[in-house]
């Protein structure tokens, strides 16, 4: 079965100061789990802020390496699930369950791809 990598991008300015709500964490625990017995869920995690992270460049020959936080982007890529499915529509279909568990003050756009095989 072919393998998804979703990427879950958000404006981390926009993020509320403090963190997700214990309801959201409990109905994402409860998909998460639905998700693992399905099946379906490899692997999924959050990412820490930008502010701890580095962007490594490759141009012209030469290596850049530039300190987080990454304030030129609007959004940043803020976790990603890797999951199985039969197709893309499945994948698209459980990505939707995911952002459908969040509140409405949320704005989460994810970003399915298809990992390729070899």
């Amino acid at each position: 079965m072919p393998r998804f990598l979703s990427m879950i991008r958000l404006d981390e300015s926009a993020l509320p100061a403090e963190g997700p709500s214990p309801e959201l964490m409990e109905r994402m625990g409860k998909l998460l789990e639905e998700m693992t017995k399905a099946g379906v869920m490899l692997d999924n995690a959050g990412l820490h802020p930008t502010s701890e992270g580095k962007r490594v460049t490759w141009s012209g020959g030469k290596f850049s390496v530039t300190d987080g936080p990454f304030t030129e982007a609007k959004e940043i890529v803020g976790g990603y699930a890797i999951v199985q499915a039969k197709d893309m529509a499945e994948a698209v279909e459980w990505t939707k369950r995911f952002l459908e568990i969040h509140e409405e003050h949320w704005n989460i756009t994810c970003e399915v791809r298809e990992i390729a095989a070899g």
